[in-house]
């Protein structure tokens, strides 16, 4: 047996409490890390393809950190990742001690530095320090990793205060997407209206407390509920968004209805008031119902397809309005602009301390290290069923091993 086969096996136990929880801590003789990710080798459903995988991390040299994660939100995209039809692919290694290449799933989370070399110190990181991913396709349902400086975003120590690790964890999808859709599209002045659709997601959400925040007016929808009360539900959700900030909410069934482009007129001052900018998650026939009734020469900012129908533009929107249809992905803009991904984050922080910003709804799914694959697994499956009342997000005990 190789010498280091035995070295990563020989381990001690001691304790050690955390303020996320308290369990035994297993720390190899020679320094070695154990770490447990969920991990796939081929693409398919996640109940299918992904399994929890046990693998040692060497001692960090030079540019490597040594990584414990806090907080690991289940994104639709990393389920999209797993299946193989997202556009940013994972990062297939065998560096996890496996002879087959494997990818670990999630691309969001905030995780803590617990060891580094010395060059990475040199590049302003050091042993506490809470970091993001710079880009997607890392894998972030993990207890631990190796990861080099150039991989990290360090968040500053001034923009942690009052900050749990599950809202950092989770600014850098839906709020940032949200904020540089609102400030980067539509030229937007306070007082301005603004209309989106999937207005109860995470990044609809975003949307509307960050509207409030800048002065901005939202026309929101939301998908019809179905079933006896469905009416009560509709109107729960209506309030619940009033309630953050939303200033009219309406159904799909009532955005396609006749009377809208009246109502919508009433809504806007008769009309004097124009609709700048629209976001776009749902795609489909609402989309384009969405787009009829925006003001001229506005923009219409696509960033998702939930509908799984394809946006089919008239071309009287373009003629005789000009509206301006665009695209929109954070992890394109966020490895372009990774300077100002990190200063919009601390912005959102900020904003959360304050009061301003608001968590969306959060289903904490507690990993300790004692926690199964089968348990993880099924938690991955009940988002993609959609049997979980707010975001999926992994809570990370004191596993460090």
């Amino acid at each position: 047996m190789p010498p280091t086969t035995l070295l990563r096996r020989t381990t001690l136990a001691f304790p050690r409490t955390s303020t996320l929880s308290t369990q035994t801590r297993t720390i190899s003789a020679y320094g070695y890390t154990q770490s447990k990710a969920l991990t796939f080798r081929d693409y398919g459903d996640p109940a299918s393809v992904l399994s929890l995988h046990k693998h040692s991390i060497s001692p960090p040299h030079g540019s490597a950190l040594t990584l414990r994660f806090l907080a690991s939100p289940i994104n639709p995209a990393d389920i999209n990742q797993i299946q193989g039809v997202y556009p940013s692919k994972p990062t297939f290694t065998t560096s996890l001690g496996t002879a087959h290449p494997l990818a670990v799933g999630g691309n969001e989370g905030v995780a803590e530095v617990i060891a580094l070399g010395d060059a990475a110190k040199q590049s302003g990181f050091a042993k506490g320090d809470w970091v993001f991913m710079r880009a997607p396709g890392f894998g972030t349902w993990r207890t631990h990793a190796a990861a080099e400086a150039g991989q990290l975003v360090k968040l500053r120590e001034e923009a942690r205060e009052g900050i749990s690790a599950v809202q950092a964890g989770t600014v850098s999808v839906n709020p940032c997407t949200a904020y540089q859709m609102l400030r980067g599209f539509g030229n937007l002045k306070e007082g301005q209206w603004f209309m989106q659709n999937g207005a109860n997601s995470g990044v609809g959400r975003a949307a509307i407390q960050l509207a409030k925040v800048w002065g901005y007016k939202s026309i929101n929808v939301i998908r019809s509920r179905t079933g006896e009360d469905a009416a009560q539900k509709e109107e729960e959700l209506k309030e619940e968004l009033k309630a953050i900030g939303a200033d009219v909410v309406i159904t799909d069934a009532e955005l396609q209805a006749r009377e809208m482009r009246d109502r919508i007129k009433e809504i806007t001052n008769g009309g004097r008031e124009r609709i700048g900018l629209a976001l776009n998650c749902v795609s489909g026939k609402p989309a384009i119902a969405m787009a009829k009734l925006v003001g001229a020469g506005a923009d219409f900012v696509t960033y998702g397809a939930m509908s799984k129908q394809p946006l089919t533009i008239p071309a009287s929107l373009l003629i005789f309005k000009d509206i301006r249809f665009h695209g929109f992905w954070v992890s394109r803009w966020s490895e372009q602009n990774p300077e100002d991904k990190v200063k919009m984050v601390e912005h959102v922080l900020e904003l959360t301390r304050k009061g301003e910003f608001r968590d969306s709804p959060m289903d904490e799914i507690r990993w300790e290290w004692e926690t199964t694959g089968e348990e993880l697994v099924e938690k991955v499956a009940q988002t993609l069923e959609g049997y979980r009342s707010g975001k999926g997000v992994f809570v990370f005990g004191d596993s460090t091993k």
